[in-house]
Parts: structure tokens; C-alpha cells; sequence
């Protein structure tokens, strides 16, 4: 399978072999694959929870620190089945009848290559919040899917949402793009104050949605404790969102993570009867639904692209991005832009 356009491990490509039980495939069928590995056939997939798929990752070391194990995923690690991830040329897909998505020539390439995971894992965020019409949503993380899930809460009805980051340059992009939403600059305001005063009508937002993951302590006791090994994840957002929403909200826990976090204020969760609903994402199980908001024009995935790159410049995009500079947010790598500059001597800066 030789691949077109892929954003970040999610791949786009165009079909150049199939093997014999592939049935619902063809050569030169446009694609998008899952990140999830799924068979399709077990207790998991049947019920649409393609993340969890009992056959496709053979890795022991989940099952020892979890209980049980994730589906494989494409370029994760051997943790999740050691499969190659979509940043290549060409891809091997296993169970392609299942992983595969079949896309309709009216969908754009930058939104089709989205629903391989991040599209499908933003509006899963919003789907273990259950919004819906007239809630009131926070959003910690103004990455791409914060900024995905923010658009998604908007298009479920929403009648407010806030981002919540403290990289000033995301959260003035989000706001370029989705004029509705309200922002908060963590390191110039206090979340939790800043969101009761906003809401202070409603009692707090109905809905907390988390898309930042374990690696970024703020206090100096959970950074001094990481560097110990005294904790693996800070549980600091999820402490801030279980403040800030409403009595009996809802909390969205998309974000990575491994271990075991210190000081988790289990005390609010069960006093304020809130309720948490977390996982990765089952990809799948969405893309009827993405589809059809793409088609009607409801739903804009390439909302957080701000570049498009040849394959080669991966290793400096990714600095770029994990050193937060200004103006990356989300890449689109081409692998046809590095062969036409050969072919033409041109260059994609």
C-alpha cells in the first residue's frame, strides 16, 4: 500500500496490493487506516471496541501492568504489538477489511488523512462527556486535538466552550478559527477561578474535557517526584477539572497515560459526584458519523494545520513542535513533495 499524504502516524494512500481474504478492497481504492489494529471478530470488535482487540498485539507487558492489553497500533511501540507506524512510503495493514476506510472522492485529502486517529479521537473526547446541546465544555490542551474536540463540542451543540493552554500562539489560532471560543492562558490566569467567574451563572462548566496527557508536571512536587520515580503521571489537570466543573459534571480523560499519579483528589470525584469516562479511542466506531459531518460541510479536520512538509523534514518538524515554537501546531507530511523536488530541484520551504 503506497501512501499519499499522512498527518502525524495517521496514514493516506492509495491501495497497491491486496492480499487474497482482503474482500472489500481493491488496487487504487483511496484509503485512510486506523492507528488500531483490529481483527474484527473478537468479543471486543464485535461490540465496536476496535482499541481493544484481543488478537492483534501479541505484547506481554501491558497485560502485567494493566491486566490487559490495548489492540496493536501502527508505529506505537512493542508495547502495542511493535507494528511499523505510517510515516513511510508504503504500509503494511493488517486486517485491511476492518482497518481500512474506504474514502469518498468528495472528501479533501488533509480531512481524510485525520480519520486514521486524530478526528476520530477528538470527537471521542466529546463522546465520553456526552455533550450536547446547550452545555457549557472546558478544554485543557490547545494542541491539535483539544483544538478538534473544542470544534466537535461547538458542532454537538455547545453553547460555550473554552480552551485552556498557556502557549498563547495556539490558543490565538484556535480563536482565528473558531470565533465562539473563549480562551484562558494558564500561566497569566487561575483556571479554576477564571472558569467559576465565567460560569458563574451556571455553577461551572457542565463539561471537562482533558487533552494534555501525563508529561507535563507544573509543581515543583510533582516534578521533583517524576524525577524520583516516585509517580509516572501527574494527575494535576485532572485535580483542576474536577475543581472547576460543576456538582455531578462530566469529565472527558483522553490525554496518555502510564502509571501511577500522587496526591489524585479522589475526595472531589466522589463529593461532588462527578462522573469520568477515559480511553483511547476505538477509530472505527466513528467514521460513519465523521463522514457524513465532513460531507455536510459541519465538521472542518484540518482546522489545526498550520504546515505541509515533504517526509524528509519529519526530524525537524518534530523538534519544532516538541519545542513548542511558535506557529506549529500540526503537520501534513507528503512523501510525493519529496520526489517531485528531486525530479524538479525545487524546495518545500
Amino acid at each position: 500500500m503506497k501512501k499519499g499524504d499522512i498527518l502525524g502516524h495517521e496514514p493516506l494512500g492509495i491501495v497497491e496490493a491486496v492480499g487474497t481474504e482482503v474482500k472489500s478492497l481493491k488496487v487504487g481504492d483511496r484509503v485512510a487506516m486506523a492507528s488500531n489494529i483490529s481483527c474484527g471478530d473478537c468479543w471486543y470488535c464485535r461490540r465496536g471496541l476496535f482499541i481493544y482487540c484481543d488478537t492483534t498485539n501479541p505484547g506481554q507487558e501491558q497485560d502485567m501492568i494493566f491486566g490487559h492489553h490495548s489492540a496493536g497500533l501502527l508505529g506505537y511501540s512493542h508495547l502495542t504489538g511493535g507494528y511499523e507506524g505510517g510515516q513511510a512510503e508504503y504500509l503494511r495493514v493488517p486486517f485491511a477489511d476492518v482497518s481500512c476506510l474506504k474514502v469518498p472522492p468528495s472528501i479533501p485529502d488533509e480531512a481524510a488523512v485525520t480519520l486514521g486517529d486524530l478526528l476520530p479521537t477528538s470527537w471521542h473526547a466529546t463522546e465520553l462527556g456526552d455533550v450536547g446541546e446547550g452545555d457549557n465544555v472546558a478544554v485543557w490542551g490547545a494542541g491539535p486535538v483539544g483544538m478538534l474536540a473544542a470544534h466537535c463540542a461547538f458542532v454537538r451543540g455547545a453553547a460555550r466552550v473554552v480552551l485552556v493552554d498557556k502557549q498563547q500562539h495556539r490558543l490565538d489560532w484556535a480563536r482565528q478559527k473558531m470565533p465562539r471560543l473563549e480562551t484562558i492562558n494558564f500561566a497569566e490566569r487561575d483556571v479554576v477561578e477564571t472558569l467559576h467567574e465565567m460560569f458563574a451563572d451556571s455553577r461551572g462548566p457542565d463539561v471537562a474535557i482533558e487533552c494534555v496527557g501525563f508529561h507535563y508536571a507544573e509543581s515543583l512536587v510533582h516534578k521533583a517526584e517524576m524525577a524520583l520515580n516516585l509517580e509516572t503521571d501527574t494527575p494535576e489537570i485532572i485535580n483542576q477539572m474536577m475543581v472547576a466543573v460543576r456538582k455531578v459534571g462530566r469529565l472527558s480523560i483522553i490525554g496518555d497515560y502510564a502509571g501511577y499519579a500522587n496526591h489524585f483528589n479522589l475526595g472531589a470525584l466522589m463529593e461532588k459526584g462527578l462522573t469520568l469516562r477515559s480511553g483511547m479511542t476505538s477509530m472505527q466506531r466513528y467514521w460513519p458519523k465523521l463522514l457524513e459531518l465532513i460531507q455536510a460541510g459541519k465538521l472542518d479536520p484540518s482546522l489545526p494545520v498550520t504546515h505541509r512538509l515533504p517526509l524528509s523534514e519529519a526530524p525537524r518538524a518534530y523538534q519544532a513542535f516538541n519545542d513548542k515554537e511558535g506557529g506549529w501546531i500540526k503537520v501534513v507530511f507528503m512523501p510525493g513533495m519529496d520526489r517531485r523536488e528531486r525530479e524538479t530541484g525545487t524546495s518545500g520551504d
